[in-house]
């Protein structure tokens, strides 16, 4: 472990960040949901998404951009549909609620599709749509945020970093296929990560104020898409599905006005039964399969989707969480901040 990195448990971890958040005014059940999300995301190694988090989201509460009060509820639907108003609760409850509400309409209708509207930062996705793998169904997640990508063509923001999730699962249930990928060039959490690691950031990740590529995380103004056109076009596109659709359109509002109406973000899951076939069995076959390619030259395996995140979970659930210094002490500063205990392994 680098001499600038601090272990610690996943479980001592979880409950620091739950402190933290109770203490910035997050209700508890609140605090423990979202600590459940950062710390899941710490564990597969997207610590970019992790308890680095908390700082911002403590002071999104200040600002009024979460709203602790919020009590989300159905406003409307039809079918196999639904759509949550969160009232900005914070990301992870709305979430988890949209989860729920898709598994059980898919319960009844072999589909369910559940948007969540006025949510804050949900973090990894990827957690939402590995419930729904658990219960042996396929998920898929997408959420939508304001203007933080540079759109292809233009050297200002004009899309979000908009990210996309879909779950299938497989024979082990800790073990789905799960694809979780941002539509920008980097998540812009690996930047904050490189600035907590006083580290640089590879070119093609991001522009500094006057649209010119930067290496240097601190000048970072908008971050660069996937891909160029494809990125931007599919951000583009999920800001249609879970934004416009349920008329709280973020991006056009943004760039007329500047407005900030918060996030929106919808989880759309699968039975497989409904379709009649031996799914479980036949998602196992075609992993198999992929993995029993011939390797590239000077490479060690061929990883499927979200398996190099579990190795990753299964080392750090043995030897502890690895902290860059930065994040470490911007969390230690929070808690003496809000009067909270630290754990020994970061005091």
């Amino acid at each position: 472990m680098a001499t600038d990195m601090v272990g610690i448990g996943s479980g001592t971890l979880q409950g620091f960040a739950a402190a933290l958040l109770r203490a910035g005014g997050f209700t508890a059940d609140q605090a423990e949901q979202t600590a459940a999300m950062l710390v899941w995301a710490n564990l597969r190694g997207v610590d970019s998404h992790g308890v680095l988090r908390i700082p911002r989201y403590v002071e999104m509460v200040e600002l009024g951009l979460i709203n602790p009060a919020a009590e989300p509820r159905r406003v409307s639907g039809k079918g196999a549909v639904a759509v949550i108003d969160a009232q900005r609760a914070p990301g992870a409850v709305g979430m988890n609620l949209a989860t729920q509400a898709a598994i059980e309409l898919a319960d009844v209708n072999g589909i369910g599709w559940c948007a969540v509207r006025a949510i804050t930062h949900a973090g990894a996705i990827g957690y939402y749509v590995q419930q729904a793998a658990r219960a042996g169904r396929v998920a898929i997640a997408m959420t939508a945020s304001k203007p933080l990508m540079v759109y292809h063509g233009s050297k200002a923001e004009g899309v979000s970093t908009n990210p996309i999730a879909i779950a299938a699962p497989t024979s082990n249930p800790d073990r789905p296929l799960l694809l979780d990928m941002s539509t920008a060039a980097v998540a812009i959490g690996k930047i904050m990560a490189a600035k907590d690691a006083g580290q640089t950031i590879p070119a093609g990740w991001g522009v500094d104020e006057s649209g010119r590529e930067t290496t240097d995380p601190r000048k970072v103004k908008a971050v660069l898409p996937m891909a160029g056109p494809k990125g931007s076009g599919l951000s583009l596109m999920i800001e249609v599905l879970a934004s416009v659709m349920v008329a709280n359109p973020l991006i056009s509002m943004a760039l007329a006005d500047g407005s900030d109406p918060g996030g929106n973000g919808l989880v759309a899951v699968l039975d497989p039964s409904a379709f009649g076939n031996n799914f479980t069995f036949d998602v196992d076959r075609l992993r198999t399969a992929i993995k029993a390619l011939p390797l590239a030259d000077g490479l060690d395996g061929v990883y499927l989707p979200g398996e190099r995140g579990f190795e990753v979970m299964e080392r750090r659930s043995r030897t502890g969480i690895p902290l860059a210094q930065g994040t470490r002490s911007r969390l230690v500063t929070l808690a003496k901040k809000l009067n909270v205990v630290a754990p020994e392994d970061l005091a």
